[in-house]
């Protein structure tokens, strides 16, 4: 009997995971860029109930007898689907329409990436520097921040949809100044590790990035727009309360085993 408690108790952990992971998505639904994520459960081991099963007249059985000992949290995916658009008055929002993530440049010296295209033209000492709202640079098809000297007035600076930098020149017309936004393709975007602000890191399950032009990747950057998540309100209540019915069927099961034990051990010869 001490098997199904066990058993039932691990239901109850992995719905408690399952849960923490449905309001993790409930508080980003309005997160730009944030990437619903699912819980995955696997089985645990079985146990051979008997080593050899057979019928009364000594044939083999067709099927074995073996009991499962629970379930776990197998992995926590992310589904990178593109969100929807939201109109934003940034002057340098954008957002990526396609495949690919914007690449910044972490405290550290790391390269994070992400579909935040929420961005400032920064002032530095020597000029003025593209960075996400944290402050953190955005990097080109280089791989380096994306900076530009004094001449240029930040106001005067725009990105067009292929991620091109273009600045008027003196007859008003707008040319590109040979500077272009990066964006990372991974083989494998669910392997890559979480971190704040919506941002990602490539991990060995990811794989390495490998760095394209919006136009080589076949996507587009819309300005005046933001990514906004994916979440899905009426889908994350209903698993909301397909996970709570999971977890209240565990706790019965635990408290009919209870209960059983106790008739076990009311028992008198």
């Amino acid at each position: 009997m001490m098997r199904s408690l066990w058993t039932a108790a691990s239901g109850m952990i992995g719905q408690q995971s399952n849960l923490d992971v449905i309001a993790n998505n409930l508080s980003n639904i309005n997160t730009t860029g944030y990437k619903t994520q699912t819980a995955n459960f696997k089985s645990l081991i079985y146990q051979n109930m008997q080593k050899k099963t057979t019928t009364t007249t000594g044939d083999p059985k067709p099927v074995g007898a073996q009991v499962g000992l629970g379930t776990r949290v197998a992995a926590i995916s992310s589904d990178f689907t593109q969100g929807a658009f939201m109109a934003s008055n940034g002057e340098f929002d954008y957002a990526i329409q396609g495949d690919g993530f914007f690449m910044v440049q972490m405290e550290d010296g790391s390269t994070a990436y992400t579909r935040n295209g929420s961005f400032v033209m920064a002032v530095t000492a020597d000029g003025i520097e593209l960075t996400d709202s944290n402050g953190r640079a955005v990097l080109d098809t280089n791989g380096q921040p994306i900076r530009l000297s004094e001449e240029y007035r930040a106001a005067d600076v725009e990105i067009d949809q292929l991620g091109n930098l273009t600045y008027p020149d003196d007859t008003g017309h707008r040319q590109s100044i040979g500077v272009q936004v990066g964006l990372a393709y991974f083989p494998n975007a669910g392997g890559l590790d979480k971190g704040p602000d919506s941002n990602y890191m490539e991990s060995p399950a990811s794989g390495v990035p490998t760095i394209y032009t919006a136009n080589q990747l076949g996507s587009i950057l819309k300005s005046g727009y933001l990514e906004r998540s994916n979440v899905q309100a009426a889908d994350e209540m209903v698993n909301m309360i397909i996970a709570q019915r999971a977890y209240e069927m565990n706790s019965k099961a635990i408290q009919a085993s209870d209960e059983m034990l106790q008739q076990a051990n009311n028992l008198r010869s």
